[in-house]
C-alpha cells in the first residue's frame, strides 16, 4: 500500500512538472496533441479527425460523373495483394483508366463520399495552385522571389529564396522535419494554432536549390504566397481554380489552425478517392479537364519532371518534381505521384493512361536508398495485374 501510494505521488508530481514546463515553454498544443493520439490509444494523427480542427470549404461547382468502364470491378484483387492491403488498413482503392472508373473497393464503412485527410498529397494540391496563380498573372515565373511577397525574405540571405525552391523542396531553411519529436515543426504545425509565427521562426541557413531535403514549412509558405498574392483564402482559391473546374462531387475541407485562420497547407486536405482521382486525370491530360485547360501544360510537365537537385543520398535527383514524387522506368513505366503520411496515394501511370488512388491508416517504411515507401508498389502492382493490358 505504501508503495503504491509512493508511486502516485510520484507520477503527480512529474504531471505536474510536465504541465508546468508546457505552460511555460508556451506549447499549449501538447495537450491537442496528447489527448487526440495516446489518450485515444494512438501514437500519431487519424485520417478522420478532421472534425477536432477548425476547417475551412473547398466548394464544388457543378458535379460531373465518372463514367464507368465496361470492365468495371470485373477483377478481382489477387490473394497476395489483398493480404497486403489488408496489413496496410487500406480503405479505399481506385483504379481509373482512360478516363474511366475501372475498379474501386472500400473497407471499414468508407465509401465514395467519405472524407479522410490526404495529409501530404495537400503539398501537391498546393503546387497546383501555385501553377495556376503563374496562369493568373499573380506570379511571374517559378523563378520569383519570395521577398517580392514575403517581406520576411526581402533580405539578407533570405533574399536568395525562389518559388521553385520551395516547390522542389531545395530551400535551405533550417525546418526540422521529424514526426517523433512532439516539439519539431510537422507536429507544432499540425496541433498548433499560429502558422505564421511558427513558420517564420525559421531562417534560411544553407544556399536554396542545391540539394533535395523534404521540409513541410516549405509549402507552407506557398501557403502564404497564395493568400498574398491572390488577395483570398487558399480554399477559396482552390474552388475557383481546380474543385469546381476539374466536376468534384464533394466538398472538400483544408483543416486550419484556428478558426477564421491559414490553411495547412502543407497538409490536411480531407476529400475521398473519386474526386482525388481527378487530380491525377488533371496532370495525366496535361493541366486540361474536359479539353479545357485549367493549369498550363508547361506547368504540368515541368511539375514531373525531376528538378535540378542533389538528393539526400548524394545522387542526382531523380525522385522529385515541383512537389510530386517520380518513379522512373518501374517495370516499362514511368511514374508519379502524390503522397501522404498514412498511404495515402494519386499515382499516376501515364503509358497506360491510368490513375490508382488508394487510402489508408498504414504505410510501409521506404526502401533503403530510396524515398519510396514499400507499400507504393503494392498498390501498382495490383492495378498492373488486374488492369495493366
Amino acid at each position: 500500500m505504501k508503495i503504491l501510494k509512493k508511486t502516485g505521488k510520484w507520477f503527480l508530481i512529474i504531471l505536474v512538472v510536465l504541465n508546468l514546463l508546457i505552460i511555460v515553454s508556451g506549447k499549449t498544443y501538447l495537450y491537442k496533441a496528447v489527448g487526440n493520439t495516446y489518450f485515444k490509444g494512438r501514437s500519431g494523427p487519424n485520417i478522420s479527425e478532421y472534425a477536432i480542427f477548425d476547417n475551412r470549404e473547398i466548394k464544388a461547382g457543378a458535379f460531373q460523373k465518372w463514367n464507368l468502364s465496361n470492365a468495371y470491378n470485373s477483377k478481382a484483387i489477387s490473394e497476395s495483394h489483398k493480404k497486403e492491403f489488408e496489413e496496410m488498413e487500406t480503405i479505399a482503392f481506385v483504379v481509373i483508366k482512360n478516363d474511366s472508373i475501372t475498379h474501386e473497393q472500400y473497407w471499414d464503412g468508407y465509401g465514395e463520399d467519405s472524407h479522410t485527410n490526404s495529409f501530404s498529397m495537400a503539398k501537391t494540391f498546393t503546387s497546383i495552385l501555385i501553377g495556376c496563380a503563374i496562369d493568373d498573372g499573380f506570379i511571374k515565373n517559378v523563378d520569383q522571389p519570395v521577398g517580392d511577397f514575403l517581406p520576411e525574405f526581402k533580405e539578407g540571405e533570405g533574399a536568395k529564396l525562389t518559388i521553385k525552391h520551395l516547390l522542389t523542396m531545395s530551400s535551405g531553411i533550417n525546418f526540422d522535419e521529424d514526426y517523433v519529436n512532439p516539439f519539431a515543426y510537422p507536429g507544432a504545425a499540425y496541433y498548433g494554432s499560429d502558422l505564421k509565427e511558427l513558420t517564420y521562426k525559421y531562417e534560411l541557413t544553407s544556399d536554396p536549390g542545391k540539394t533535395f531535403s523534404y521540409l513541410s514549412g516549405n509549402t507552407e509558405l506557398l501557403g502564404f504566397v497564395l493568400e498574398k498574392v491572390t488577395g483570398k483564402t487558399v480554399s477559396d482559391y482552390a474552388s475557383e481554380k481546380l474543385w469546381k473546374p476539374i466536376g468534384a462531387k464533394n466538398d472538400a475541407l483544408w483543416s486550419l489552425d484556428h478558426e477564421g485562420g491559414m490553411e495547412k497547407t502543407y497538409c490536411c486536405f480531407n476529400s475521398n478517392a473519386r474526386d482525388f482521382g481527378r487530380i491525377g486525370e488533371l496532370f495525366l491530360d496535361s493541366g486540361k479537364w474536359n479539353g479545357k485547360q485549367v493549369i498550363s501544360t508547361e506547368y504540368v510537365l515541368n511539375s514531373i519532371k525531376p528538378a535540378d537537385l542533389m538528393d539526400d543520398f548524394g545522387k542526382k535527383n531523380a525522385k522529385y518534381g515541383y512537389s510530386w514524387w517520380l518513379i522512373p522506368n518501374y517495370k516499362g513505366h514511368d511514374i508519379f505521384y502524390a503522397r501522404g503520411i498514412l498511404g495515402q496515394y494519386i499515382l499516376c501511370i501515364p503509358k497506360l493512361n491510368m490513375v490508382v488512388v488508394r487510402l489508408g491508416n498504414k504505410r510501409e517504411k521506404k526502401i533503403p536508398g530510396q524515398d519510396h515507401p514499400t507499400d507504393v508498389f503494392y498498390y501498382v502492382d495490383a492495378a498492373l495485374e488486374m488492369y495493366g493490358s
